[in-house]
């Protein structure tokens, strides 16, 4: 009987795979072996798609002419730093004595691509390949997943994808980013005044760069609009409370135009001529219509995917995407955590049925001990299959991310914000597992005369796993407390304390209670938030919500811009590319003026490739190609005419006049570049 190789992708994880198997392993210059096993390794990718002048000569030169570049057959070749280690792989995978090759590359689309290369360009043949899919990296997932591995051809449909993404990127990136530096670079070049441009574009970073601009367009473009609100001071108990007037129907005001809403006057004198009708008659007196009591319920949320936790990381500690998929790793590599690259935020039936294991291996973790012996005690794992968190059918590679409950030897080794990322992981994932935070709710509505006020007290009667979520570095910094005041302005309910519930909890129908007085409020409509880099990520995962056409945007729900793999790194290109800026202390993302000249460019000749639309039924058609319900040659004869269409476009067209006017127009916003020009 021959050998068995397990090839990984990295040297790390390929130790992870030496260790679990306890065969007695001697290192070797790039691999492992034994009697029984081969271990080996990539180093990333160590194939790569070969550059157009490998085609032919021609192409090293950038000429409009000969565009498109579409090639009959695509070539590949080995990376030049890595030719080594490939050679080694090569010469293993190749071995007459090795009879099965275990593919332990990471359990995604990517990983898949990576070896698939590997093996296209090794000219691999006549061995038997099983897929080990894992979604951690503790011994047990590993041992489990060489036990269950499926021939390697149950992935093809998922390798056809992998292929098709990179062809898809190569070929939009090659042919749009030569035609339009090409055709307007020059343009853009002579107006920044630089010494050389390069407009890059790409499948889904054009299309995010699109989103930033628009959204910074609408903030310029943004009138704000004041508004007056009419507020009753109401006398109950020994506390003075504010009750808001709103329009409803049976008020003199009613649908009048002289509403900004039913709450508010366009005109701060419409407000006061409100306060001075209902000042008389004398004395001040307000009667109860309603004093409804209910409780309500918060369940915990649902456990991280990766975007939630990238968005998450961007609010409590400012760290971009990218730093935060680097935690997240790092924490999976040292079997902290499962694996982090998933869009998914539940759990798997399977996994459900066996998670007291990463519930009881936190409870020497500090500061959830307690919790963690509630859990068990209660046994309040038992029905969580038939909970929110635990969904099959939401799940297509790994489930959510959640702590094993293992490698906690490795916290010490961790730097301050790392060990931070995995409390976050840790007490969301517990949270599921404590009752929901309770409240107690009173909706008052009072009268005077024929207008109506409104009021709405909250006390929190049961914080539930709100108490869990106290995390250990929650420090009070003015910026936290300035955004907590926020947030209390924008709260419709007025939290208040149990002695004032209990008063409000008495009144009935037709009470009287006494008034102290009326104010106006002054108000004024926001313009849309910035993105940050943690929104953004979300955005991009969400891209069916700014799509306005309902059918297609249930068609392609699932099917964000990019994945959970590729979306930090886009939005870092953007940055190193100086489309975007990205303040480090905020993560606030705006555009740059090179950046909005080549959103112009593009949005005068390939316009389409700005919109998520058009992106996200891109990767909608990828997943249905993992999925086998549309060949690779449907995807790709698509692909290849949009690219054939668009470039031809753009060779038979002039736009040149008008993106100089534009240019122009979007200085204007850019003090520094505008003063220069002038």
């Amino acid at each position: 009987m021959g050998k068995q190789v397990f090839i990984a992708e990295k040297p790390s994880v390929a130790r992870e795979f030496a260790k679990a198997l306890k065969y007695n392993m001697k290192s070797r210059d790039g691999y492992m072996e034994s009697d029984e096993a081969i271990v080996t390794w990539c180093v990333g990718h160590l194939v790569t798609m070969s550059y157009p002048e490998a085609y032919d000569e021609k192409w090293k030169r950038w000429t409009i002419e000969p565009l498109p570049f579409i090639p009959k057959e695509f070539k590949y070749e080995v990376i030049d730093g890595v030719k080594k280690q490939f050679q080694i792989v090569s010469g293993i995978l190749n071995r007459p004595d090795v009879d099965i090759i275990y593919v332990c590359t990471d359990s995604g689309r990517e990983g898949e691509y990576i070896y698939r290369l590997v093996e296209m360009q090794a000219h691999v043949t006549g061995k038997e390949r099983r897929r080990v899919w894992i979604d951690s990296q503790t011994e047990e997932e590993i041992l489990r997943g060489i036990r269950e591995a499926k021939d390697l051809s149950a992935y093809d449909n998922l390798c056809s994808s992998a292929y098709l993404r990179a062809k898809e990127d190569y070929l939009m990136g090659i042919n749009f980013s030569r035609v339009l530096t090409l055709k307007y670079g020059y343009n853009v070049k002579k107006f920044l005044d630089q010494d050389r441009v390069v407009i890059s574009v790409g499948r889904v970073m054009t299309c995010v760069l699109g989103m930033v601009v628009d959204r910074e367009r609408e903030i310029r473009n943004f009138v704000k609009t004041p508004f007056y609100r009419v507020l009753a001071s109401l006398q109950i108990g020994d506390k003075a409370v504010d009750a808001e007037w709103r329009a409803v129907k049976g008020s003199a005001y009613f649908e009048s135009p002289l509403l900004y809403k039913e709450n508010g006057f366009k005109k701060q004198e419409d407000a006061q001529k409100l306060i001075d009708a209902l000042m008389q008659p004398q004395p001040l007196q307000f009667q109860v219509v309603k004093a409804e009591k209910k409780k309500e319920t918060k369940n915990p949320p649902l456990l991280f995917n990766l975007a939630e936790l990238q968005n998450e990381c961007s609010k409590l500690f400012k760290i971009s995407p990218d730093q935060t998929l680097q935690i997240v790793q790092e924490l999976y590599e040292k079997k902290l955590t499962t694996y982090p690259r998933t869009d998914a935020r539940v759990l798997s039936t399977a996994v459900s049925k066996e998670i007291t294991k990463n519930i009881s291996g936190l409870a020497s973790y500090p500061g959830v001990g307690p919790y963690v012996k509630y859990i068990l005690e209660k046994k309040t794992y038992q029905n969580l299959a038939k909970t929110k968190y635990v969904n099959d059918k939401q799940i297509t590679d790994h489930y959510a991310i959640i702590p094993t409950g293992q490698g906690l030897a490795a916290l010490s080794s961790l730097h301050a914000t790392s060990a931070k990322v995995y409390e976050v992981i840790v007490r969301r994932f517990l949270s599921i597992f404590c009752p929901p935070a309770v409240y107690q709710k009173i909706a008052l509505c009072v009268q005077r005369g024929s207008e109506q006020f409104f009021a709405n007290f909250k006390v929190l009667s049961s914080a539930g796993y709100l108490e869990l979520m106290q995390y250990s570095f929650g420090k009070k910094t003015e910026e936290a407390e300035k955004t907590k005041e926020k947030e209390q302005e924008e709260e419709t309910d007025t939290a208040c304390d149990e002695n004032l519930l209990k008063i409000l909890s008495s009144l009935k129908k037709n009470d009287i209670i006494d008034g102290n007085g009326f104010s106006i409020k002054e108000g004024e409509t926001s313009p849309p938030k910035r993105y940050n880099s943690g929104s953004m990520i979300l955005a991009m995962e969400n891209a069916g919500q700014l799509i306005e056409d309902e059918e297609l945007r249930a068609q392609i729900k699932g099917s964000g811009i990019g994945t959970s793999a590729t979306r930090a790194e886009i939005l870092k290109k953007l940055v190193n590319n100086k489309y975007l800026a990205l303040n480090k202390k905020t993560q606030i993302i705006t555009p740059t003026l090179l950046g909005e000249s080549i959103y112009e460019v593009v949005n005068c000749s390939i316009r389409s490739l700005l919109d998520p639309k058009l992106t996200a039924s891109w990767e909608k058609g990828l997943t249905q190609v993992a999925d086998g319900v549309i060949s690779q040659d449907e995807y790709l004869e698509k692909l290849e005419g949009f690219i054939v269409r668009r470039t031809e476009y753009v060779k038979q067209t002039n736009q040149r006049s008008l993106l100089e006017h534009r240019f122009c127009e979007a200085a204007k916003y850019y003090p520094a570049v505008k003063n220069k020009k002038s």
